[in-house]
């Protein structure tokens, strides 16, 4: 079993996960901007997730000969280790919710500013968690200053989602008179009008069959986006965007502190002389539950739809090759991402390697470069953005500041 013991290599580990973990968002919004329905996706992701942690465990905890206080992979399977099994599956629980709750919040708040309030709010409250389960081998002095600064972004973040709304309703008022009617003052009322007006547009970057180019972030722009796209926006309010972030938030929140609980069993849940759960085996069980809840709730949601989706079925979910490979790669990067931030954290704590919370300064690369993301804002929602991505940056160096190294 390769064990990380170098506060080096753990930071290593961390740089890399924060670029897996910030890629695989970017990939699933981008299937949702494209039509596909987001439990199809999901189903996908989650499933290659749960592959991938197999392929770490068999191969990465398997390296090497084992030790009596840390076993290998499969000879840990079959020990008594049951009460930390069940706390790395209640890790796997609050991920996988959270996880599928920012699927269906991107639509409404948007790549970029989801992925910072979650994150921020993921550290406000899980670093605080892990520092005390950590034995406080990190520096408080250093920590918590970085921890408040992420609690500012999450306001920043929200102020951001406000002032852009602001700006797609004032780009949706500057519609032709034929739609006017139907965006109102509250940015597109009645979602039906708006796409009868633009019936035609067939393709956000190739324009319109009428040879008109679409410009990226234009009223026309948000207008064909919310044609293609699999979750309609339009007319539903911004609370209802920002309520799922804020619960994604919570929910990745509690991830990290019982994987955590799991792995050093600091509440002493197991028998004397069994050994703890090493990282390669409680993140195994960490991914089934992840996939479990994911597969229970996606095969509902496949007859069951929320937010007005089109009902599916397994048939047609087995059928759907659209964009499948796509969410592949999302699940190998979440899964090599979750693998690599768990195996820092066990050598530098887990309070340290919440600093791939950072995964925002990815997600939000993408979301500018691929989607457009705020193209033809005000100064005002720049400023903020701005704003908010510089006390980001502030607050995740601040994190690595205060990193610890445990001793194995």
């Amino acid at each position: 079993m390769y064990v990380i013991e170098s506060k080096g290599a753990a930071m290593i580990c961390m740089l890399l996960a924060l670029v897996f973990l910030g890629t695989w968002p970017a990939i699933l919004a981008h299937l949702e901007r494209r039509g596909r329905l987001p439990q199809h996706t999901y189903l996908d992701y989650s499933l290659t997730n749960f592959l991938t942690a197999v392929a770490i465990a068999l191969t990465v905890g398997q390296i090497g000969d084992g030790k009596v206080n840390m076993p290998n992979f499969i000879t840990q399977l079959s020990q008594d280790n049951w009460p930390c099994v069940l706390m790395a599956m209640v890790g796997g629980v609050f991920l996988s919710l959270g996880n599928l709750s920012t699927q269906y919040a991107w639509a409404f708040v948007g790549l970029s500013v989801t992925e910072v309030i979650t994150s921020s709010i993921a550290v406000v409250l899980g670093t605080t968690l892990n520092y005390f389960l950590d034995n406080r081998i990190n520096r408080a002095e250093i920590l918590f200053p970085g921890v408040g600064c992420f609690l500012v972004a999450v306001f920043l973040g929200s102020a951001v989602h406000s002032s852009n709304a602001a700006d797609i309703t004032a780009k949706l008022s500057s519609l032709s008179d034929s739609c006017k009617d139907s965006a109102g003052a509250d940015g597109a009322s009645d979602y039906r009008e708006i796409v009868s007006y633009k019936d035609d547009v067939k393709d956000l970057e190739h324009g319109s069959n009428k040879e008109e180019k679409v410009i990226v972030g234009s009223a026309d722009y948000l207008v064909a986006l919310e044609h293609n796209r699999a979750i309609k926006v339009f007319g539903k309010s911004i609370w209802l965007g920002l309520s799922i972030t804020f619960f994604a938030g919570v929910c990745y929140s509690l991830f990290s502190p019982t994987f955590n609980l799991a792995t050093n069993n600091q509440w002493h849940m197991m028998k004397r002389g069994v050994p703890d759960l090493v990282v390669y085996t409680a993140f195994f069980y960490f991914s089934l539950s992840f996939f479990f809840i994911a597969l229970v709730l996606n095969v509902w949601f496949l007859y069951h739809p929320v937010l007005n989706l089109p009902k599916s079925s397994i048939t047609s979910y087995l059928k759907d090759w659209k964009g499948r490979n796509w969410a592949v790669l999302a699940g190998i990067c979440c899964g090599i991402g979750n693998g690599l931030q768990f195996m820092g954290g066990q050598a530098a704590g887990y309070a340290a390697a919440d600093c791939v919370q950072a995964l925002p300064l990815v997600s939000t690369f993408w979301g500018i470069l691929c989607f457009g993301e705020y193209r033809k804002s005000s100064r005002r929602t720049y400023v903020l953005l701005v704003s908010m991505l510089l006390m980001f940056v502030v607050a995740v160096a601040v994190l690595i500041a205060s990193s610890g190294h445990r001793r194995t």
